[in-house]
C-alpha cells in the first residue's frame, strides 16, 4: 500500500472516529453546570455551589413503585423476591392502601399503592407516561393494558373515566404474579369486579395524583412512553404538570426525540436516553434506527444527561465511550443482589424490583 493510500485510510479513520465521538456526545458536567441543571428545576442559580453528581439522587429507584404484582415477580426470581413482596405489602398498608392479609394484589405496579409503599420504604420511584383517548396524562407501562387488567385494550383507546373502573391484577391469585388473568369477555368487570370493593381496588392512576402523592418526599424518574411515532402531545402535556412540581425528578425516554424536545424547551430538567441492545438481526428500517439507538448514535439529538441502559449491556463500548465523554449511568432493572453486585462497576445509578437492595 503506498502512502497516499495509508494516508486516505488514517484520514477515513479520524473522520469515522471523529464522527462517532460527535454522536455519543451527551451533555457534559459543564455543559450542565452552564445550564443550571438541577433535580429540583430553578433551585440552582449562580450563587449555589453545584454538584454535577447530585442531579440524580444517589438513591435505589423502585421500578413502577414497590409491587406485589407485576413486572419482574416470575418463576426465575421468585426464590428471592418473598421479602420484596412482602415488604411492599407491609408499606402499602403502611400508607393506608389495603390489608396485608388480603388475597388479592394490594400494590400492584404502577399503582398509587406501590409509589405510596415505596416512599415509605425511602426508594426513589421510577414511573411511565402514556395520555389516554381524553388527553389525560395516566402511569402505565404497556400501550395496552391487558398484562396489568386482563382486559384487552389500549390505552390510547380509553378515557379516564372507563380506566378508573378497570381495576389492575382484579383476581383473587397468589399475590406477586407477574400477569393479570386474562378476561375474555369484560362485561361488568367495570361495574363490578368480583371480590374488591370498587372503592378499594387500584387502577391505572392520573399523573397529577402520583404527584400529589408523593410531594417531593423521594425522587422520580419518569419516562415519556412512546412508540416509533413521537408523542408531542404526550410531552407538553407531562412537561405542563411538571412545571407546578417542586419535588425532585429527572426525565428518560427510548424515543431521541423526546430527550431532544426537552433540550429545546426546558435545558434545566435533567435528561436521559434509555437505551439496549438490539438483540435481533436487522431486517428493516425500524430495526436500524433500533441499532442506532442500542449503540447510542443517537446521542447527538438529545445530548443526554444520563444514560439509562439494560443492565447487561453495562460494558458495551458504546457505554463506556458516552460515560468517558460525561454522560452518567444509570442500570434497568436489577432483580437480585447478584446482578447488582455484577453491574455495579458499570453504573453511579440503579433501578430494582423483585428483591430488596441492601442497606
Amino acid at each position: 500500500m503506498g502512502f497516499s493510500k495509508i494516508a486516505k485510510s488514517l484520514a477515513l479513520l479520524g473522520a469515522a472516529s471523529g464522527a462517532a465521538v460527535w454522536a455519543w456526545m451527551p451533555r457534559n458536567a459543564q455543559g450542565r453546570k452552564d445550564a443550571y441543571v438541577s433535580s429540583i428545576p430553578g433551585s440552582f442559580g449562580s450563587g449555589s455551589q453545584y454538584r454535577d453528581d447530585d442531579i440524580i439522587p444517589d438513591i435505589p429507584y423502585a421500578h413502577r413503585g414497590l409491587h406485589d404484582a407485576g413486572s419482574g415477580l416470575t418463576t426465575k426470581y421468585a426464590p428471592t423476591s418473598g421479602a420484596y413482596i412482602a415488604l411492599a405489602r407491609s408499606m402499602a398498608a403502611k400508607a393506608g392502601f389495603g390489608n396485608e392479609s388480603s388475597d388479592f394484589p394490594i400494590a400492584p405496579e404502577n399503582s398509587l399503592a406501590a409509589f405510596a409503599a415505596a416512599c415509605e420504604a425511602g426508594y426513589g420511584i421510577e414511573l411511565d407516561l402514556q395520555l389516554t383517548r381524553d388527553g389525560r396524562v395516566v402511569v402505565v407501562h404497556d400501550a395496552n393494558i391487558r398484562r396489568v387488567t386482563g382486559v384487552d385494550a389500549q390505552v390510547a383507546d380509553l378515557t379516564y373515566r372507563e380506566l378508573c373502573e378497570i381495576p389492575l391484577f382484579p383476581a383473587p391469585a397468589k399475590p406477586g404474579d407477574a400477569k393479570a388473568i386474562p378476561i375474555e369477555d369484560d362485561a361488568g368487570i367495570r361495574d363490578e369486579p368480583t371480590g374488591i370493593s370498587h372503592e378499594d381496588f387500584q387502577h391505572v392512576p392520573l399523573f397529577t395524583d402520583v404527584l400529589e402523592l408523593v410531594d417531593g418526599r423521594v425522587p422520580l424518574i419518569i419516562e415519556y412512553k412512546m412508540g416509533e411515532a413521537f408523542d408531542e402531545p404526550l410531552m407538553e402535556a407531562g412537561h405542563e404538570i411538571l412545571e407546578d412540581y417542586r419535588g425532585p425528578y429527572v426525565i428518560e425516554s427510548f424515543h431521541p426525540e423526546a430527550v431532544e424536545w426537552y433540550r429545546n424547551n426546558d435545558p434545566q430538567v435533567c435528561r436521559g436516553q434509555l437505551s439496549s441492545e438490539l438483540g435481533r438481526p436487522i431486517k428493516s428500517v425500524v430495526d436500524g434506527k433500533q441499532w442506532l439507538l442500542a449503540k447510542l448514535l443517537l446521542n447527538w439529538k438529545g445530548r443526554p444527561d444520563f444514560i439509562a441502559y439494560d443492565w447487561q449491556g453495562g460494558d458495551s463500548f458504546q457505554l463506556k465511550a458516552a460515560v468517558k465523554l460525561g454522560a452518567i449511568p444509570v442500570s434497568w432493572t436489577i432483580r437480585s443482589e447478584e446482578e447488582l453486585e455484577e453491574s455495579a462497576p458499570n453504573f453511579d445509578r440503579f433501578i430494582f424490583e423483585a428483591f430488596v437492595p441492601e442497606a
